[in-house]
């Protein structure tokens, strides 16, 4: 754990405490010299020679013995600025306090009185930098498409940086809600490794921010008339893929159970909801564009393609879990002939397998009346029997059906998650992340299992929230799905600004 606590801390805090200390003293003790100067020179005689009698003189008249007014001007214009450089040492560093606790950035370490507040500061982080990764990468598949991986890799590995810290705040975030550790004060300690993660994500990503700004046009010129066309050609492709989409899922409706397509439902409408949004956002973009107004024309090109981007992952998610279900229906024979020989082995090892010999018995049944939904069968088969190693064909097929349902999962989840962000909260999102985890590790039983609780979760949020997916009388056409979406940043009276590649700090930076 202390690895991670180290990013807690801000990596030059104790530099700057040196700094400042040493500005203090030296202001201090410069006042003091000029104070204590003008005591130390009292009573000393002028050695300017006097002059003689009958000589004339042009020299000022006589000063009148003791301290003069201009004796005492300077040591007090000394003392009035050092009091007004410890005044403004005190107000920058309160104005720091605030900052670091102003909602839309991500402290560096928890300035919370309370372990609760500690929590639900560390919970905010973790949203906000996992927003921020997610818009990042939308951003950023528009940037590499008009530019290439040459011109691009400095951002693609910032992006990889800050996914690592996310990855890292969420699994510190996960034990710590599982427990671990178990000291108040390592749990103190916890929190703030979650905390320093995040900062140091977002600061990966905002510092390429401008950058990217730069390579884009985003400047006075305005956008770069090749990336209004890379993202108005991918608007085109996915306009036919919506109309194939609708087809598709007419398609597994006829084929399977209700229940096969039902984690897709709706994605097709979304899809033409993103769409329509972009419609207008991109030909707003283009008007201004032509007026010259470089704002404008900024902000409805970065809204245009969030709603694009979120409008390809909706007909993705459609598309894959097609060949998903196609995939698992081939596999069901093979993984069903596997687990009942591991079932009647075991019976006749002694073992005793009657309940996942019913369990089978069920899912032969359904698999032969053709009433099955494919990805069902090969859970409920892989979860019946425990794969033996070594022990012919059967294993590998079993292994490989527990494989293609812990993905298909984890897939769903990462893409309800993705066009719903605005709604989701942190819960779903570290189950999310640990699903990712435990299938790195090739853990598919519990990746497939998280990754359903984390499609839960999200999908109660969502509830709660809402799915205004008909917009309000007057509204823009796909506004509030723009919003639910995190496409716009809902701050101001229209929705706000558009959610850019960055950071915290910069993130909604264009601003019409």
């Amino acid at each position: 754990m202390t690895s991670f606590l180290i990013r807690g801390r801000p990596r030059r805090a104790t530099a700057h405490i040196r700094v400042r200390v040493a500005h203090a003293l030296l202001g201090v003790v410069t006042g003091t010299v000029w104070l204590v100067l003008p005591l130390m020179t009292v009573g000393v005689p002028d050695p300017v020679p006097t002059a003689r009698a009958g000589t004339t003189t042009r020299s000022a008249p006589p000063r009148p013995e003791g301290t003069s007014t201009a004796d005492l001007v300077l040591p007090l214009l000394a003392g009035v600025a050092a009091v007004a450089l410890a005044g403004y040492g005190r107000l920058r560093r309160a104005r720091r306090a605030r900052t670091r606790t102003t909602p839309g950035t991500v402290p560096a370490r928890p300035s919370a009185s309370s372990p609760e507040d500690a929590e639900r500061q560390a919970l905010a982080a973790l949203r906000l930098t996992d927003d921020c990764v997610r818009t990042s990468r939308e951003e950023l598949t528009f940037v590499r498409e008009r530019f290439g991986t040459e011109r691009t890799e400095r951002f693609e590995r910032a992006l990889r940086a800050a996914e690592t810290e996310s990855a890292a705040a969420f699994a510190i975030w996960r034990r710590y809600e599982q427990g671990a550790p178990r000291d108040a004060g390592a749990r103190r300690q916890a929190l703030a490794g979650v905390i320093g993660r995040c900062a140091e994500a977002g600061r990966r990503l905002d510092a390429e921010a401008e950058a990217l700004d730069r390579l884009r046009g985003f400047g006075e010129r305005g956008p770069d008339p090749a990336g209004l066309e890379v993202a108005e050609r991918r608007f085109r492709e996915l306009t036919a893929r919506v109309v194939a989409a609708r087809e598709t899922l007419a398609e597994l409706r006829a084929r399977y159970p209700a229940s096969a397509s039902e984690s897709v439902a709706g994605y097709a409408e979304q899809a033409g909801d993103r769409l329509l949004f972009a419609t207008a956002r991109l030909n707003g973009a283009r008007q201004a564009v032509d007026a010259g107004d470089t704002d404008r024309a900024v902000c409805r090109l970065r809204a245009g393609e969030g709603a694009v981007a979120q409008a390809g992952v909706l007909v993705g998610g459609v598309e894959r879990l097609a060949a998903r279900l196609a995939e698992a229906a081939m596999l069901v024979p093979d993984a069903l002939a596997a687990a009942e020989t591991e079932a009647m082995a075991a019976r006749q090892g002694g073992a005793g397998r009657a309940p996942a010999e019913r369990v089978l018995a069920a899912a032969r049944e359904e698999w032969t009346a053709g009433t099955g939904d494919p990805l069902d069968l090969l859970r409920r088969i892989t979860r019946a029997v425990e794969p033996v190693p070594g022990a012919g064909a059967g294993p590998g097929a079993l292994e490989r059906a527990a494989l293609l349902v812990a993905r298909c999962s984890v897939e769903g989840a990462e893409e309800y998650v993705a066009v719903h962000r605005a709604a989701v909260g942190t819960a779903a999102r570290a189950r999310l992340a640990e699903a990712v985890r435990e299938l790195g590790a090739g853990h598919a039983g519990r990746a497939d299992a998280v990754a359903g609780e984390a499609r839960e979760l999200a999908g109660l949020d969502v509830r709660t929230h809402g799915t205004p997916y008909a917009d309000a009388e007057g509204d823009t056409a796909g506004l509030a799905g723009a919003v639910l979406g995190g496409i716009l940043l809902a701050e101001d009276a229209d929705a706000g600004p558009p959610a850019s590649y960055g950071g915290p700090r910069t993130r909604s930076r264009h601003r019409a």
